[in-house]
């Protein structure tokens, strides 16, 4: 009996997720990659939507609330409850260390991950001494390292939210991710922010399936629908990250890319106001996370400890 024919409408695989609606935009999209993959009914795999503790408290900034464990603490913890098998994260808020109970099983085909800018046509079209509303610390170092001038506060809520907040004046612009306007059906909504100008968060755009680490049996379920290269890419990412030793409160940028069976990596690591940054690149073998670990260091070596002190 293969895996997957073990699960049915009766006994179905359950999908843990948070309830906000990009979270569940993203769950069915794994859901739907299992089932198209494995020839299962759509009523044997189900969504279990639960309430992050991110998503209860949106008064303050996540770094003074615990870091990125608020978004996926919920959903781990069901793994080993055994309410759920799965659980579907957005990348970007995994933790890169004390993992060795969970695995990262598969990833989907990563989408654009570039800043989108909502409020006006370009960084430079702002309105001089413009109020931006973020709660990245790395597109709040970015801004400021672009344009000194703008002012930046603590936004929170899901896209609708902050949306909203823009339409209603209380701040004048703000970033948001495209993949996740584009999974909202939202795609025309902001303006692209290229790579060149700002580069994106590590992992940003991409989907991880997440399993116990003791479930072979989900690995080898959940194997055929990793997008390898995605995989790869945004495994170098984090690597990078576990090697700065960096917070949720230390601005840092990376994106890597396959160049034919090589990993590109960029990284960046800014001071909170955005006036030094340390900017580097490594080509890599897949896998190589000493590599990625040199580029992390090389760039700590060459900055002040205006930087430095961020990622103790």
């Amino acid at each position: 009996m293969t895996v997957s024919s073990s699960f049915t409408p009766e006994n179905p695989l359950r999908i843990g997720t948070r309830r906000s609606p990009l979270a569940l935009a993203q769950a069915e999209m794994a859901a739907y990659s299992i089932c198209q993959h494995h020839g299962l009914a759509a009523e044997a795999v189900i969504l279990v939507p639960m309430l992050a503790s991110g998503d209860k408290i949106t008064d303050r900034p996540l770094a003074d609330l615990g870091g990125k464990a608020l978004w996926t603490k919920e959903l781990e913890r069901a793994l080993i409850d055994d309410e759920t098998d799965i659980a579907v994260h957005s990348m970007k808020d995994v933790e890169t260390d004390g993992r060795s109970h969970f695995q990262i099983a598969a990833m989907l085909p990563r989408a654009d991950v570039r800043d989108k800018l909502i409020g006006a046509d370009s960084i430079s079209a702002l309105p001089q001494g413009a109020k931006i509303g973020t709660s990245s610390p790395r597109r709040a170092a970015q801004l400021l390292s672009l344009r000194p001038d703008l002012k930046t506060a603590p936004i929170r809520g899901n896209v609708a939210t902050r949306l909203a907040q823009i339409n209603a004046g209380d701040f004048d612009a703000t970033l948001l991710a495209a993949a996740g306007l584009d999974r909202l059906g939202k795609g025309e909504t902001g303006m692209t922010i290229e790579i060149s100008e700002m580069l994106p968060a590590a992992s940003q755009g991409a989907i991880g399936i997440e399993t116990l680490a003791t479930r072979a049996d989900l690995q080898q379920l959940l194997a055929p629908i990793n997008h390898v290269d995605t995989f790869n890419c945004v495994m170098a990412e984090r690597a990078f990250l576990t090697a700065l030793g960096g917070t949720c409160h230390s601005p840092v940028a990376a994106l890597a890319v396959m160049d034919g069976d090589i990993i590109h990596l960029c990284g960046e690591i800014f001071s909170e106001d955005g006036q030094e940054e340390q900017a580097g690149e490594m080509r890599m073998a897949v896998g190589d996370d000493r590599a990625a670990a040199q580029l992390a260091k090389k760039l700590l070596a060459a900055a002040s400890p205006k930087i430095t002190q961020l990622f103790a």
